[in-house]
């Protein structure tokens, strides 16, 4: 019965719209669900590479910055930070990166976790800043 009520109150055009945009999403979806993953994790601190290695390995390290240590874990082909120096830990909420093209950043600690490689494609970025 609610159903109904809805479907009274809507004009073709909020159908269409509320289509629209479902489709975008399962399209979204999709597209992220095939996106290459990464091979290799790329560390930089002050713009300088201070550390690789492959995606696939399982470690766990500590990158130096300007405010102390950050700790970093490689596990099950997905890099993450696991605790940082800095006062809000907004990296450590970011979560994992393993496709190839994504990036977390400690950006207090001015540190930078960068996927790349996967399927001989690397991303394009439109704009980088400092």
């Amino acid at each position: 019965m609610a159903l109904r009520d809805l479907l009274s109150r809507t004009t073709l055009l909020d159908r269409v719209i509320v289509l629209v945009l479902f489709a975008a999403a399962l399209a979204g979806a999709a597209w992220a669900a095939v996106a290459p993953g990464g091979e290799r994790l790329v560390a930089e601190s002050g713009g300088k590479i201070v550390f690789t290695a492959p995606l696939g390995a399982d470690l766990t390290f500590t990158l130096p910055g300007p405010l102390g240590e950050t700790v970093v874990a490689l596990r099950g082909g997905v890099a993450r930070i696991l605790d940082s120096p800095c006062t809000h830990k907004v990296c450590i909420g970011m979560g994992g990166v393993s496709r190839a093209g994504e990036i977390t950043a400690c950006v207090p600690n001015r540190l930078l976790l960068r996927v790349e490689g996967g399927r001989g494609q690397e991303a394009e970025y439109d704009l980088l800043t400092r």
